[in-house]
C-alpha cells in the first residue's frame, strides 16, 4: 500500500546513532522549511509516496508511475530511506538547463564527477531528458534541498533560473541536479539507478537491462 503526504521527505541512513539524530532533525527542519516554501512560490505540492515498510526494509526497487505528474511537477519516493527526487521538466526548463546563461553558473555542467550512472552522464543527467531522478540530499552536509523549479518573485535568491536551493547554508542547483560555483556544495546531486519498465513507470534501483551493470556505491559523495 502507498501512502501519499502532502510534506517533503524526511528520513535517510545514519552511521551511528549521533550523525543519525543530527541528520533527523536536518530533515524535519527543512521539510518544514519546504512546506512553507511550497506555499510561497505557488508551484505544484511535492507528494512523499511510501512504498510498504518490508520494500523499504529490504531496499528493493521501487516504482513509480511518472505519467502522473503533471508537467513542471515533482514527486518525493523514498528509495533506501532516501528521497528521490522525480521532476516532470517542461520544454522552457529544459532549454534553460542548456543555455550558456545557466552552464556559465555550474561547477560541473558536463558531469564529469561520477555521481551519475554511465546512461545518465549526459546534459540532462537523466535517461529522458523530461524526467529528472535524483537523490535528494545535498552534497554539502545532508540536508534536503528545497524544489524552485521556475524564476519568480518568490524564488530564494536572485537571479534565479530555476532547480534546487539548499537553506541550510545556500548550495544551488541546477534544474538537473549540477551543482552552481561558489557555494559549499562540492559535488552534484546523485542519480540513482533506475530503468523505464514501460513507457510511463521507472523502477528505482534497478539499471536498465542493455547497459552494463552499475554500483550506486561508485558515486563520489553523498
Amino acid at each position: 500500500m502507498t501512502d501519499i503526504t502532502s510534506t517533503s521527505a524526511k528520513g535517510g541512513p545514519a552511521s551511528g546513532h549521533g550523525e543519525g539524530t543530527r541528520r533527523d532533525f536536518l530533515y524535519i527542519a527543512t521539510a518544514m522549511v519546504g512546506a512553507v516554501g511550497a506555499a510561497a512560490t505557488l508551484v505544484p505540492l511535492v507528494d512523499q509516496m511510501n512504498p510498504d515498510a518490508s520494500t523499504l526494509a529490504a531496499g528493493g526497487p521501487v516504482d513509480l508511475d511518472v505519467s502522473k505528474i503533471e508537467e513542471g511537477g515533482q514527486v518525493v519516493v523514498r528509495w533506501r530511506q532516501r528521497p528521490i527526487f522525480v521532476f516532470h521538466r517542461s520544454k522552457k526548463t529544459l532549454d534553460t538547463m542548456q543555455s550558456s546563461q545557466m552552464i556559465s553558473l555550474l561547477s560541473d555542467p558536463n558531469s564529469e564527477v561520477v555521481q551519475q550512472p554511465p546512461y545518465a552522464t549526459n546534459w540532462h543527467r537523466s535517461i529522458k531528458p523530461e524526467y529528472g531522478v535524483l537523490v535528494g540530499i545535498c552534497t554539502h552536509l545532508g540536508c534536503i534541498p528545497l524544489f524552485y523549479p521556475d524564476a519568480s518573485a518568490t524564488t530564494p535568491v536572485s537571479n534565479w533560473l530555476g532547480g534546487y536551493f539548499c537553506p541550510c547554508h545556500g548550495s544551488k542547483y541546477d534544474p538537473a541536479g549540477r551543482v552552481y560555483s561558489g557555494v559549499p556544495a562540492p559535488y552534484n546531486l546523485p542519480v540513482p539507478p533506475y530503468r523505464f519498465v514501460n513507457d510511463t513507470t521507472i523502477r528505482i534501483g534497478e539499471n536498465p537491462a542493455d547497459s552494463p551493470a552499475w554500483d550506486f556505491s561508485a558515486i563520489r559523495q553523498l
